[in-house]
């Protein structure tokens, strides 16, 4: 068998046909998303709670668990996967698809200028994911803020309740959780339209973390394909160490944006320096690293790397998956076509 025909997949040769893989790429990384998000979520929980709670409520990750099932039960752990899956399942076809389409485009001007691979450089890597991160932030944004709302509201209410975290012989009765539509439609209500878009230039910022994911995912991947063929379980490897890396970078701006999307204007000491309300993220900045030093800027990195490189080696290993099971019923319905 000649080296041409063992390829994978060869270049769709019309736009339509490439349209189509972009969006097979899209549903399959939504659909990983939908599967790693749930698997991983209670640690979304412990992680974004050890971000936003003051320096007082410090404690493990083990202590943070015990007390979440005291207040509000096992359900306590999910609070907020409702609006955090349907988060993941736009954020992820928003990414994959414009991630494809940027791919494709350099992979055509490869083979117009006749380069000896088609293959991303690091650089149209770092190009693509720019692109796909940058429009996946500005579209989903207002979506991991009110998921964000869901999650930390119990820790704010009993903060306000008890004015110090519960001990062991203060159990509180669970709480029922606000729904998505409820927590979205009193933000609007108490703070305005603005407040969905709370957070957004840290965002922007961290674009960089799966710029960074995808690059050293595609860059490794490049280097095993030339030996054998990527399997879901290779995927899986190399996107957890793609993950590992990036969130570690970049894991006090995953802070600072946490914080943010929590802050309610008109409050003193939600970031800003006077008490007039104006959260900034230099504000943010400055009052974490005043208040707790520098080590408050990576509360929650236990929890939150363990699900993070979770998250994306499953995600990585299911989106592969997917999409060939997408491309085999493609085959199969134009192979059914055709004979007909």
């Amino acid at each position: 068998m000649s080296k041409e025909e063992i390829k994978p997949v060869p270049l769709p040769a019309t736009s339509a046909a490439q349209q189509g893989d972009n969006i097979a790429h899209a549903l399959a990384g939504a659909g990983g998303g939908l599967l790693s998000m749930t698997l991983t979520y209670p640690l979304i929980t412990l992680s974004t709670r050890a971000q936003v709670e003051s320096k007082r409520a410090q404690s493990s990750t083990y202590d943070a668990a015990q007390r979440i099932v005291q207040r509000e039960g096992l359900s306590g752990l999910f609070s907020g996967l409702e609006s955090a899956l349907f988060g993941i399942s736009v954020t992820n076809f928003v990414y994959y698809y414009w991630y494809e389409w940027t791919r494709a485009f350099f992979e055509r001007a490869a083979i117009r200028s006749s380069r000896a691979s088609k293959k991303l450089t690091t650089i149209e890597s770092m190009i693509a994911g720019a692109i796909a991160g940058s429009a996946t932030v500005l579209i989903t944004n207002p979506i991991w803020v009110v998921n964000t709302r869901m999650t930390a509201r119990s820790q704010s209410s009993s903060d306000h309740d008890e004015k110090s975290l519960p001990g062991p012989n203060t159990v509180s009765q669970p709480k029922k959780p606000s729904s998505t539509l409820s927590t979205l439609l009193s933000l609007l209500r108490t703070e305005g339209p603005s407040a969905l878009f709370a957070g957004v230039l840290p965002a922007l910022i961290l674009v960089i973390n799966p710029i960074l994911q995808y690059t050293i995912f595609e860059q490794l991947r490049n280097v095993l394909e030339k030996r054998r063929k990527v399997t879901p379980r290779d995927s899986f490897l190399l996107g957890a160490i793609g993950k590992l890396l990036a969130t570690s970078i970049t894991y006090p701006y995953i802070t600072i944006k946490s914080r943010m999307h929590v802050a309610r204007p008109g409050k003193a000491g939600d970031g800003d320096e006077d008490g007039k309300g104006e959260v900034g993220m230099i504000g943010a900045l400055r009052k974490a690293v005043r208040e707790e030093g520098w080590g408050g800027l990576y509360k929650g990195i236990g929890p939150k790397v363990t699900q993070s490189v979770i998250t994306a080696a499953f995600l990585f290993a299911f989106k592969d998956a997917l999409y060939e099971a997408s491309v085999r019923m493609r085959r199969k319905g134009l192979t059914g076509l055709a004979g007909k």
